[in-house]
Formats: C-alpha cells, sequence, structure tokens
C-alpha cells in the first residue's frame, strides 16, 4: 500500500490513485488536519464521519458566510464562480427549502419516466453521427455530447446552445486552473448565464412545454413568484449538475468494462441488470469525488476538534470505498446492494438529478453494448481530469470498433422491468408440495389475459400481504403463456417472507407481482453444466426445460441435505437429453464440483445456484481450471436488515395525512408506505432509496406526531418532529399535516 505524508485531495498522488490515497490515511489517521489550500481545512475518510458531518446542517453549514468566503463554499479551495450564489447548493435548512422543491418539481421520478423517450432518441441520434466511422473519442462524441442534449433540451435551450454550453462545461471540470482551456470554459459558463437570463425572460412572456416555463411560473409558499436571480441560480445548477457529472461517470464505466470484458457480455446478455448494477457504479466511479462544509461552532469530528469556521472537506468517494461499509471497495460487484452509497450525497443537499443521470448513463451504456459492442479502449492515450480532488472522470476516451448502421428513427428505448408501473396481479391456481418444506405455486394474471413473456433465468417479484417484498425464480414451462411457475422453500430461520407465503398459500389467493426480470440468462454454448444447490434448482430446472425442448443436451448436478428436501426431481429426470445426478449430502457428502467441472469441454457453459458458501466453491473450481469466463451464477441475494422491519405491517396504524399546500386529505392504510399514497396525488415528490437513509424525501412537519423509521435523521431531529422521511415512516398521531 503506498502511504503519503501531507494530505491534499488535488495532489497528484491523489489523482494517480485515489482509492489508495485515502486508504492510507484512513488506516493511519482517519480525520485531521491539512494545511493545503486557504487557511487549510478537516479531512474525513470514513463513511461514518462524512455521513454525520453531511447530515448536520446546524453544525456543518453549506453557506458562504460561515466561513466568511468570497467564492463557492461547497468545495475547497472555494470556487472561482464568485459572483453567482448557487440556490440552493450554497444554503442551509429551511432557506434553501423553496429552491429545492423547484429542482425536485422538475427532477422527480415521474418526471424523468416521461423524458426517456427524448433521452433514447438523443443517444440514438448521436450514435448515429459515428457510428460509420469505426473510431471515437467516446467523450467528444458521446458522453459529453448525451447530457449536453437532453439537459438543455429539457431545460428548453435550442439546438445551437447545446455544445456551445456543454462542452465549457466540461472544460470547467477537467481543465488545469489558470490555463487557456479554464479560461475558454469559464467564457462558456458567462454565455451560460446570459442565454438563461434571456430565456427566463422569453419564457415569462410566453411560456411553453420546457422545464423553464415550469419554473417561471412556480411561486413560493407566500405565493409570489421567484425571481430572475433566484431562477437563474437554480437553473444554472440544473445545467452544470446535469451535463459533466453524467459525462464522467459513463466514460469511466466504458473504460472500466473495457478492462473487464467478462462484465461487459454479463451486461450485453442481461441487460436487467444494469437496472441494479448503476448504483454499483456510482459508488465506484462517482464523479463528484468531494464537496465541504464550514464549522458554526466549536466541535469535534472522530476525535479530532474542529473549530468554528474550520473548512470540512467531505469525501463522498472516500465514504463509498470504506470497507466497514462495502466490502472489497475496490472491486465493482454488480450484485452488491450498494443503494447506500453518498455519491449523490444525503439529506437535504442529495442530489435533485440522481433520477436523471441514472437514466442518461443507462441510455448510453445500453446504445454502446447494443450498436458497439466489441469497442476497445486505447489505454495508453486516455486522458483523465488535471486534479480527482472535486471530480473524477475522463476527459479523452479513444475507442475503435467494428462499423454499423445508422437506425434514423428506429430507436431502442433502455427499458427493463423495474423501470415502470409493470406491477400486475396473479391469482394462486394451484400449490403442490414438491419437497420436505418446499411448495411449487402456479400463477395466472388474475384478470384472465396472457402473462408476460420470459427466459430461463427470469424471476418474478411478489408483494407479500404483509408488504415484503421476495423474488422468486420461474421455472415453469415456458411455452405456457397462460401461467408462472414459482418453488418456494420455507426458511424457517429467515427473514419471515417465506414463512408468510407458505402460511397464506391456497388456490385463489391474489397477490401483486412486478416483472420477470432476468439477471440469470442462459447463453448459447457448444454444452452446459447446470448446477444447482437446495431451492436453487429453480432457475437451473427452467434453464434444463428449455434446452431440452430446443434438443440440446446438458449434464445437471443436483446437491441437496436428503433427498425428501430436494425439490423438482421427477420434473428433471424426465427431461430428454438431460443428464441428471443427484447427490444428497446424508448419502454421498458433497459434490464433486472439480470433477465435474474437469471433465465437461472448455466451451461448455457452467451455471451454478444456490448457497454462498456452494457458489463460492464452484467459483474457487472454475478459477483455479481457467473457467472462471464461462461461469455463470445467481446467488440468494437477501435484502439489507432493515428490509424485514420496514416491510412489516405487525405495528402499524391507519393515520390521515393533509397535503397543506393543497389542502388534500388521504388515508394511509395499515398495508401501504406513506411516500405510495403520497405521489398518487403529488407525482412530483422527491424520494429516492425508499429504504430510509438517503433523505430524498425529508419533508416539513407542521403538525402531527411522526413515527420515525428512518437511518438519516439524528435523534434530536426526530425529538423536535419538525421533518420526517416519508419513505419509510408512519405516524404516532391520527393525522399529519405535511408541507406538501
Amino acid at each position: 500500500m503506498s502511504t503519503y505524508e501531507n494530505f491534499d485531495h488535488h495532489s497528484p498522488e491523489c489523482r494517480d490513485d485515489i482509492v489508495g490515497y485515502y486508504e492510507a490515511f484512513r488506516d493511519k489517521c482517519p480525520v485531521g488536519r491539512s494545511t493545503a489550500h486557504e487557511n487549510g481545512y478537516v479531512y474525513l475518510t470514513r463513511y461514518a464521519d462524512v455521513f454525520h458531518v453531511a447530515r448536520n446542517d446546524a453544525l456543518f453549514s453549506s453557506t458562504r458566510a460561515a466561513g466568511d468566503l468570497e467564492g463557492t463554499a461547497i468545495v475547497i479551495p472555494s470556487g472561482p464562480f464568485g459572483g453567482n450564489m448557487q440556490y440552493p447548493l450554497e444554503m442551509d435548512p429551511p432557506d434553501n427549502f423553496e429552491y429545492r422543491r423547484l429542482l425536485d418539481l422538475i427532477l422527480s421520478p415521474a418526471a424523468i419516466d416521461d423524458l426517456r423517450p427524448m433521452i433514447a432518441r438523443h443517444a440514438s441520434r448521436i450514435v448515429d453521427g459515428f457510428i460509420e466511422s469505426g473510431s471515437v473519442d467516446m467523450v467528444t462524441a458521446l458522453t459529453n455530447p448525451l447530457p449536453s442534449a437532453v439537459t438543455l433540451d429539457w431545460l428548453g435551450f435550442p439546438e445551437e446552445d447545446w455544445i456551445r454550453i456543454g462542452a465549457p462545461i466540461h472544460d470547467v471540470f477537467t481543465s488545469e486552473p489558470g490555463s487557456e482551456r479554464a479560461q475558454r470554459a469559464y467564457e462558456g459558463m458567462s454565455y451560460m448565464e446570459q442565454r438563461i437570463a434571456e430565456l427566463i425572460t422569453e419564457r415569462r412572456a410566453n411560456p411553453g412545454s420546457d422545464a423553464i416555463s415550469v419554473l417561471v411560473q412556480e411561486r413560493k409558499a407566500d405565493g409570489s413568484l421567484f425571481d430572475d436571480a433566484e431562477l437563474l441560480s437554480v437553473i444554472g445548477v440544473a445545467v452544470t449538475g446535469g451535463v459533466d457529472t453524467t459525462t464522467s461517470l459513463t466514460g469511466s464505466v466504458l473504460v472500466h468494462l473495457d478492462e473487464h470484458p467478462e462484465m461487459r457480455q454479463q451486461l450485453i446478455d442481461a441487460p436487467d441488470i444494469l437496472i441494479d448494477g448503476t448504483d454499483e457504479f456510482l459508488r465506484r466511479y462517482g464523479s463528484v469525488t468531494a464537496m465541504s462544509r464550514t464549522a458554526t461552532t466549536d466541535t469535534e469530528i472522530g476525535g479530532c476538534p474542529v473549530k468554528a469556521g474550520e473548512r470540512v472537506l467531505v469525501p463522498w468517494f472516500a465514504a463509498n470505498h470504506d470497507p466497514e461499509v462495502f466490502s472489497e471497495p475496490h472491486e465493482v460487484r454488480l450484485d452488491r446492494d450498494a443503494s447506500r452509497h453518498l455519491t449523490f450525497g444525503i439529506g437535504t443537499h442529495r442530489c435533485p438529478g440522481a433520477h436523471l443521470a441514472r437514466a442518461m448513463f443507462q441510455e448510453m451504456i445500453h446504445q454502446v453494448l447494443t450498436r458497439l459492442p466489441d469497442y476497445k479502449v486505447d489505454h495508453e492515450a486516455v486522458v483523465g481530469y488535471a486534479s480527482r480532488g472535486n471530480h473524477m472522470g475522463w476527459d479523452v476516451i479513444p475507442a475503435t470498433f467494428t462499423p454499423g448502421a445508422r437506425v434514423g428513427e428506429q430507436v431502442e428505448q433502455f427499458t427493463v422491468a423495474s423501470q415502470g408501473g409493470d406491477t400486475f396481479d396473479v391469482v394462486m391456481d394451484a400449490v403442490d408440495v414438491m419437497a420436505e418444506d418446499v411448495i411449487a405455486v402456479t400463477l395466472r394474471a388474475a384478470d384472465g389475459s396472457k402473462l408476460p413473456s420470459w427466459e430461463p433465468g427470469a424471476h418474478l417479484e411478489v408483494r407479500l400481504p404483509s408488504g415484503r417484498l421476495r423474488q422468486y425464480s420461474l421455472c415453469g414451462r415456458l411455452d405456457d403463456p397462460e401461467t408462472y411457475q414459482i418453488g418456494v422453500l420455507r426458511e424457517r430461520s429467515g427473514r419471515g417472507g417465506s414463512e408468510e407465503l407458505h402460511e397464506i398459500a391456497v388456490g385463489g389467493l391474489q397477490l401483486t407481482v412486478r416483472g420477470p426480470r432476468n439477471h440469470f440468462p442462459l447463453v448459447e454454448a457448444d454444452g452446459y453444466l447446470l448446477i444447482a444447490g437446495g431451492i436453487g434448482v429453480t432457475p437451473i430446472l427452467a434453464m434444463a426445460r428449455s434446452l431440452s425442448a430446443r434438443g440440446k443436451s446438458a449434464r445437471v448436478l443436483f446437491g441437496g441435505r436428503s433427498r425428501g428436501t430436494m425439490a423438482f426431481v421427477d420434473e428433471l429426470a424426465g427431461l430428454e437429453g438431460i443428464d441428471l445426478e443427484l447427490v444428497p449430502q446424508d448419502e454421498h457428502g458433497f459434490p464433486d464440483f472439480r470433477s465435474a467441472v474437469g471433465q465437461s469441454g472448455p466451451a461448455t457453459a457452467v451455471y451454478c445456484c444456490g448457497p454462498g458458501a456452494m457458489i463460492a466453491e464452484v467459483q474457487r473450481v472454475c478459477d483455479d481450471l481457467g473457467r472462471a469466463d464461462r461461469l455463470y451464477v445467481e446467488r440468494f441475494a437477501a435484502s439489507d436488515e432493515m428490509e424485514a422491519r420496514l416491510t412489516s405491517t405487525e405495528n402499524n396504524v391507519p393515520f390521515q395525512v393533509e397535503l397543506a399546500r393543497s389542502g388534500i386529505v388521504v388515508d394511509v392504510p395499515v398495508d401501504k408506505r406513506l411516500i405510495e399514497v403520497v405521489r398518487e396525488v403529488v407525482p412530483g415528490v422527491a424520494y429516492d432509496c425508499e429504504k430510509g437513509f438517503c433523505g430524498s424525501c425529508e419533508t416539513r412537519v407542521i403538525a402531527g406526531e411522526p413515527d420515525h423509521r428512518d437511518e438519516v435523521l439524528s435523534e434530536a431531529e426526530r425529538e423536535s418532529g419538525h421533518s420526517m422521511i416519508i419513505c419509510v415512516s408512519r405516524s404516532c398521531s391520527p393525522r399529519l399535516v405535511l408541507d406538501l
């Protein structure tokens, strides 16, 4: 491990090895004081300390006044845009609420879903522009033009402004301070401000359907309109935040996928993985590496004294790489639950553009993987940002690829099951006992329609009456569009979902489901070795059925505690072309994975699903035998420890909520979350993680007593009752009044 003497997040050492840089200081001095830049600052390296400072607006201010600063307060050194306050970034609660609400209005999940077709059209058009060439700089041709076009088109800028504004924004973040390029960047930013002012005037006189037209007509809580200076600041934040952050994230991921071709192929084979995997990429390659706060009074952080007026570096990147929160943080693991990452910040200053950033990123990755799947990066010619102190990414990414055809108006939008309101109701058609503690549940559409098609490896998300969400692999017949079948093991020491489903399983019961989604697709191969452990046989059964129906052969190695616990054995044994080997542990011990993999041909695809220990052993064997690139696995992924508590309805009571701004009163029943009810009548309400730890949905409480169930608010904030996290919290009083 590298060691470093004097902390400076803008140093060449940090730029060249940002992971190792923060790791070294986390090990030897996790909270310390630096003399670099202006009057020095306190730096942090641990997730808990970053979370504490970023969430405590009273002790750690985002304003310039707290540090007597002339430049931008939220970066170290203070930024160059001294004359332009950035609303709401450089404000503390409650002053920032009105401006934050403006951004939330136009950047809500519902609003971004409406933008997805436009994002796809721009992405397709931009790739058409270079796909016949066979070579490209990914930054200048794709990752900068796409966010620029989407952000500025959505806001209402004419096309001639898109590159003229978007390119200088990229230059601001990547150029050397004081360089000629930096000067051109600031000139471009001045032009952006001029155009924003002009568009505000135009839209006040002649509003259209663009986002600026929406903003100029919005009113504050007191009924007054926002003035031009306020709107200029908010819109400026939307532009700069919308462009280069997505540029840098996408570039970093394209470089990573070139370095890890097996991951690239995994995403090509199973596009659904990108939805959950986006947060892992954001955790590992989040473009905004650090921001800052200013202490308002003498305090301490992690044992380090901090004086009033001292600046504090808040490095999101370091928090995202804290091994106490994310194991082996330097690795990208697409099956990791990375939703606790802090790339978008936390609490009242959490990035309101998170949903737009995800949508643009996913569409760009989709375009590259579907239209330039064999792209190759020239790693010797890539150029990174001059500093990784506040932002990180790539300035130049030269790449070559097999030329392709333009698609014109034939736009294939990136869509997967988790993105839309794709839930539907099913009824249990049959419940059959398949083995000890294992049932097979056959489902039909509640309205009698055909069910969405699926492929082997797909799973279905089931909402249980308690509110718990569980994923089950589909294992029935693919040629039957009328039914789905899932297998469910009763886990008596589990989190309660399987117990609940076993207890309620009866013909005629109606459930709500979502999907199917597929993270575990069956790829074409010369041969197949399918390894199952316990209930992990369910996706393996679907694969075996598909291969048999297509006249292909496969070997199935199926292990379990005993024959009586091994489900779907007869179904597997009856499939033509399937060589089934049963290995009950009480009779034969553990399966011989090394022999099974070793005897299979080098082009054989090895699929494995089951307990984590079994998968780890199969991975080790495949690594030893040089077969890692042909191994495909699916783990039983349990949600984090909060899940059972958050989804349980055991202590829930119904209550009413009055939305003060509209006067609407809604009922919140026992089996619905507060945010679900609210967004039915307020589609623009802000939210993100829906697990109670990002703070996006923090809402001011006007009256009533909240039942706090989040991991964001401090004890003092909870006791005050002034706000609540509405995605998970409820009410202790019969009625709440919220500032919505």
